[in-house]
């Protein structure tokens, strides 16, 4: 069956001024991914990204530890992480946001929690998105995939849309979704395998390229 490498983006930039780009350490391990991805064997025929520079980043990355070429892929918006600094601000429009919530990594993620729960419930007026909007882009994403016809596929995503996707494959409820993304490591690993009617959660959250050895400072999750 075919299988698909749905691998999270490495660090980014959280709390600079531009978000989307990978810090030193992020581009470390986008490339320790790629050699681990290689010792496994993984030689990938189609490559999908989202949008974002930081899922351009980390594939060019994945790619030079492979030892492969870079290489043009596919890029499908349904794979881009939503927008939650401009979810939280609309969340807290119309009263006072928790302190240091797009600054302080632990206010960040148990405010973005609550958000999203709320946001799941249609509850947050003027999102930038719909939670249905977010959840069918990342279904059209998952379909342009499996239409796609490779065999080995690596695609590089976000925490909110990988979260998406899995959730959606296990048939969770909705609330599940953010469960699964507060949980994505850096440059996490998930795996599916699928036929034309059958889509299957293969691995979870795998980080092959980390050891005992280097999980400091390689083990991030922001």
């Amino acid at each position: 069956m075919p299988e698909l490498y749905l691998i999270r983006h490495a660090q980014a930039s959280f709390g600079a001024a531009n978000y989307d780009v990978l810090s030193d350490l992020g581009h470390d391990q986008s490339l320790e991914l790629g050699k681990a991805l290689a010792i496994q064997g993984v030689e990938p025929d189609t490559l999908f990204i989202g949008a974002q520079r930081r899922h351009r980043e980390t594939l060019e990355g994945i790619l030079k530890g492979m030892g492969r070429d870079p290489a043009e892929a596919t890029i499908h918006p349904g794979l881009n992480e939503f927008d939650f600094k401009s979810l939280l601000d609309a969340h807290y429009a119309n009263r006072p946001a928790p302190d240091n919530m797009h600054s302080e990594r632990k206010s960040h993620f148990r405010t973005l929690r609550d958000t999203v729960l709320a946001w799941q419930r249609d509850e947050i007026e003027n999102p930038p998105e719909t939670w249905g909007e977010f959840s069918n882009r990342v279904e059209a994403a998952r379909q342009a995939i499996t239409a796609s016809k490779g065999q080995t596929i690596i695609a590089v995503s976000s925490g909110g849309a990988i979260g998406q996707m899995i959730a959606a494959c296990l048939r969770a409820p909705s609330d599940q979704q953010i469960k699964l993304q507060l949980q994505m490591k850096n440059c996490a690993v998930n795996r599916f395998v699928f036929s034309e009617r059958s889509f299957y959660l293969h691995g979870f959250n795998e980080t092959p390229h980390i050891t005992a050895a280097n999980s400091d400072p390689l083990l991030t999750y922001s």
